[in-house]
């Protein structure tokens, strides 16, 4: 269980000091498929990479498990198995997708067991299985082999931020494939989703809306998504879904 106490994030700006999050409380149950949404700038992809370990709250305390992280570094947190696929995936010049997939996994991988994962995310696997991560690979290449690094790792917690973000439409499509796959497989991990798109919200356990650093609703999707609709947020995934 992911508890986030009295979560608060400032960071400086011209103008002074600017708070992002705001006392922010949430717990993330075990074996739940949570998708957090809201408007633009309401601190989202923010509240991700704190959990993640990326940033670190200005105070506050995340607990994993009854065990207080907040000080722990990302890659801490990768051992303790919090994943997370950042919005615009990381080059790695000089390792190749194979290395990739080997380190996620955290044993040596065969081939063919490589080769799966990145079938799994739509890439024909010996296109790819020897290629360096750098930028001879498309943001939309890269974030597939991200999604497939998590897969590979079968992290406690995986958290995406923005995961269809430069992505077409077939990929889309594959995405939401994949994310259904990890909930009704994955049985003993949960998954946290930055999102706005609709498809991915309709299949959350849970969603939570926030805005201006704050959770303004959380619940069912069932019973929080019909009241999304016609909002902004709502529109603007409807718009990005065509």
């Amino acid at each position: 269980m992911l508890e986030l106490r009295n979560l608060s994030y400032e960071v400086d700006d011209e103008s002074g000091s600017k708070e992002i999050i705001r006392d922010l409380n949430l717990v993330i149950e075990d074996k739940k498929f949570v998708v957090i949404t809201g408007p633009n700038g309401g601190g989202k992809s923010t509240l991700a990479r704190l959990i993640a370990g990326v940033a670190k709250p200005t105070s506050g305390q995340i607990i994993l498990d009854g065990e207080d992280i907040t000080e722990k570094s990302i890659t801490e947190r990768a051992k303790m198995g919090i994943g997370f696929a950042f919005q615009q995936p990381v080059r790695f010049k000089g390792i190749r997708v194979i290395d990739l997939l080997r380190i996620a996994a955290g044993k040596q991988l065969s081939i063919s067991q490589a080769c799966n994962y990145l079938s799994e995310v739509g890439l024909c696997a010996r296109d790819y299985i020897e290629r360096e991560v750098n930028a001879s690979l498309s943001g939309g290449e890269l974030k597939r082999i991200e999604i497939a690094t998590i897969m590979a790792r079968k992290n406690k917690l995986a958290v995406f931020d923005e995961p269809e973000a430069g992505i077409d439409l077939w990929s889309f499509q594959n995405l939401i494939r994949i994310f259904e796959k990890m909930r009704d497989e994955n049985k003993d991990s949960s998954i946290v989703i930055i999102s706005h798109q609709e498809r991915i919200l309709n299949i959350a356990d849970e969603i939570v809306v926030i805005a201006d650093g704050r959770i303004t609703d959380r619940g069912p999707a069932d019973k929080v998504l019909p009241k999304l609709l016609g909002t902004d947020a709502a529109v603007d995934a409807c718009a990005r879904l065509q």
